[in-house]
């Protein structure tokens, strides 16, 4: 059932007015995302005529953006990743490991988001490994599955990784070595490797000229100001932390699809778009994550969601270890081997995209809304000829 109001309305409604106002202080990514959540599942970009075998009923199914940024998009494309995840599962306990930054960090990504992001990934990544080498801790490689989350519940920028992580990893000699019950690795060491890695590669990439800083940063420009801003950072507490872990393998599933495509905000939280003004729905965390309603100007709702659109190609979620996509399936095979785990069953791909979706969310696409018969394709809609000169593709990296 769609939701009564959706990010496309306010969209829709405002989205002009908002891109008029901001000028050249927009994107053209920011632009791009605008355009395609605003013709998502319109007549913009086409679809096909659909008539029920049954009781004659004909609609109109128009197509969907898939972009990337798109809260009605995600469904589909989380269902598919998770389904090819289940055959990377172990029968081993998985820990959820999140690392975050600190808000002066925050700040310089918001303004570098693609060479920060990568940053933050690949440092949780090092972190992990490294510690998790070392004969002290667990003497093993692990791998582990990391997730760019840019959001917090009000909108704000809060960039940080969730990390889903194997308790165990291969040995040197080729076997398995489980971690602790209940415990991967001691947080307190994995945060000061995280923190002297992540300023470390913040430097090089400084170094390199990979930086830019304006407005309220421009003085980071200069090398002795960043210098002393990352000795500052380097005095601050960086914040890991680990839950506990998960009671098998589908509970991973479960949990994973709770973060792999989420938007920056669901419509299912939208309240209410009156007066110039947005209601939604946020969990405070700090308060026991007690539910609350905020209300924002329309232009600051809409700014705050396009502070979340991510660089053009940016990778958001990653594999590494022995996850990563150069080694997964040779790797995996020796850990099950060791585990004397059974191989997963091969994935089925059905040729219609509607037995997909019934297959992967159980639910059909197909089925008459009046009598529940089976609805058949009868023909096109063509896509608009002005989109496809504006934007030729949507972005579904």
């Amino acid at each position: 059932m769609r939701p009564v109001l959706e990010v496309a309305d306010i969209f829709r409604r405002h989205g002009a007015a908002f891109r008029a106002a901001q000028g050249p202080r927009l994107s053209s990514e920011q632009r791009r995302v605008m355009a395609a959540i605003e013709a998502c599942r319109t007549e913009t970009l086409g679809g096909h005529v659909e008539r029920c075998d049954d009781c004659g009923l004909v609609r109109i199914a128009y197509n969907s953006c898939r972009d990337r940024h798109c809260p009605k998009c995600q469904g589909l494309a989380r269902a598919q990743w998770l389904a090819e995840r289940q055959a990377n599962l172990l029968p081993v306990p998985y820990f959820h490991v999140v690392f975050t930054v600190p808000a002066p960090v925050a700040a310089i990504a918001l303004q570098n988001k693609a060479v920060v992001y990568d940053i933050l990934l690949k440092t949780a990544a090092e972190t992990i490994r490294l510690i998790s080498a070392d004969p002290k801790h667990l003497g093993a490689e692990t791998g582990m599955v990391a997730i760019l989350h840019t959001w917090g519940q009000t909108l704000t920028h809060h960039p940080h990784a969730h990390c889903l992580v194997p308790g165990g990893g291969i040995a040197p000699d080729g076997s398995w070595v489980g971690c602790r019950p209940g415990f991967f690795l001691p947080v307190r060491v994995l945060s000061r490797l995280y923190r002297r890695l992540f300023l470390e590669r913040l430097q090089a990439a400084f170094d390199s000229t990979k930086l830019q800083f304006f407005g309220h940063l421009a003085h980071l420009s200069e090398p002795a100001a960043f210098g002393r801003h990352l000795n500052a950072l380097r005095k601050l507490e960086w914040v890991v932390y680990a839950k506990r872990p998960f009671a098998g393998p589908e509970q991973v599933l479960a949990y994973l699809g709770r973060y792999t495509h989420r938007v920056a905000i669901a419509n299912s939280r939208l309240l209410a778009y009156e007066h110039g003004r947005v209601r939604f729905r946020w969990k405070d965390y700090r308060a026991g994550n007690k539910s609350k309603v905020m209300t924002l100007e329309t232009d600051e709702f809409i700014r705050r969601f396009l502070l979340h659109v991510l660089p053009k190609g940016f990778r958001r979620i990653r594999h590494f270890g022995f996850l990563a996509n150069a080694c997964r399936v040779a790797k995996l095979a020796r850990i099950r081997a060791a585990l004397k785990a059974p191989e997963p069953p091969p994935l089925a791909e059905p040729a219609d995209y509607r037995e997909r979706y019934a297959i992967l969310t159980g639910r059909r696409l197909d089925l008459c809304p009046i009598c529940g018969g089976r609805m058949v394709e009868i023909g096109l809609v063509p896509r608009s000829d002005t989109l496809r000169r504006a934007s030729p593709r949507c972005d579904t990296s």
